[in-house]
């Protein structure tokens, strides 16, 4: 019982990381037009960002 509210703790918290981490003030730091490797920076952020709090979620609830 104990160990399942706190993976919903963890849960609530990696989302509202997420949140935080895709909200305007975070994403204007990588919105200047500069690319790597001919990707836009802003899409790699975003992109990795969803793929690390998924990956963050899915480790949570298998622990």
């Amino acid at each position: 019982m104990i160990k399942a509210t706190l993976t919903g703790q963890r849960l609530v918290a990696v989302f509202l990381l997420g949140c935080v981490l895709v909200n305007y003030p975070v994403l204007s730091v990588f919105d200047p037009a500069g690319t790597w490797g001919g990707i836009p920076v802003l899409y790699l952020y975003v992109f990795g960002v969803w793929a690390a709090v998924i990956a963050l979620m899915a480790w949570i609830i298998e622990c």
